[in-house]
């Protein structure tokens, strides 16, 4: 318990959602088509932008992740009597009515999360494309998106589940009020997606199309006949370079 707040998912409820439905969704990702203009952009330098860099942890952890987190907890705190059983009984031991509100309240945060993963995965089928042209080309993830919904309102309504994963029926307004984290996510990352796509017609950022961009030379690329110092020098320049242009 953080903070003294009740409970809010379980180990159990993580590993169900890791190994349950995260590695099907990240497999289909494999078979994404391309979104369009993708080839006409200056290409990756192998040695200066990785795969994994900064871009893609301030993506994750604070960005998308924080929108997920935020959704998960404000429907968690919506749970009819999760603020009472919390003012006075804290974190426990509760009552027999404490203890079903704060298995609602896991439920609930278990189900937003579930969805806000949806959220975050179709948001991040395309960088700067918007899905109303790139819409849902990939069939195994739009399988794997089904399955995870199945999943989840498995584990909210198969009665074998719930001693597992700490979970329970709850309202049907329950159940569909987490829709709105969905909806909201996308929202969001659409108009992030529209602004870099007008950073790209002006011109104004690294991964800009044309070759006002952040272009390498094809001397840059090999780097042949310099030394590891030199090298490592050349590199932290041009990293220096591609930071100032993003």
């Amino acid at each position: 318990m953080v903070f003294g707040v009740p409970e809010a998912l379980t180990i159990a409820q993580v590993l169900l959602i890791d190994i349950g439905t995260d590695i099907w969704t990240a497999i289909a990702f494999a078979f994404q088509p391309a979104e369009s203009k993708l080839m006409a952009r200056a290409p990756r330098h192998p040695r200066l932008v990785k795969l994994a860099d900064w871009g893609v942890g301030v993506y994750s952890y604070c960005y998308i992740g924080m929108l997920q987190t935020f959704f998960c907890w404000a429907m968690y705190f919506h749970v009819p009597g999760l603020l009472q059983v919390w003012a006075d009984q804290g974190t426990g031991p509760y009552d027999a009515n404490g203890q079903y509100v704060v298995l609602q309240g896991k439920s609930v945060y278990y189900w937003t999360l579930v969805i806000g993963q949806i959220a975050a995965a179709v948001s991040a089928t395309t960088e700067r494309q918007s899905l109303l042209t790139y819409c849902f080309p990939n069939t195994l993830l739009n399988l794997a998106f089904a399955f995870e919904v199945a999943l989840g309102l498995v584990s909210l309504c198969g009665e074998f589940m719930h001693g597992a994963f700490s979970t329970t029926y709850i309202p049907w307004e329950l159940v569909v009020r987490p829709l709105i984290a969905l909806v909201a996510i996308v929202l969001i990352d659409e108009a992030r997606k529209l602004v870099f796509r007008r950073l790209e017609e002006q011109n104004r950022c690294g991964w800009c199309l044309g070759a006002g961009g952040a272009a390498i030379e094809e001397d840059d690329w090999s780097g042949s006949g310099s030394s590891d110092d030199e090298n490592d020098s050349h590199e932290d320049g041009e990293t220096g370079k591609l930071i100032s242009l993003c």
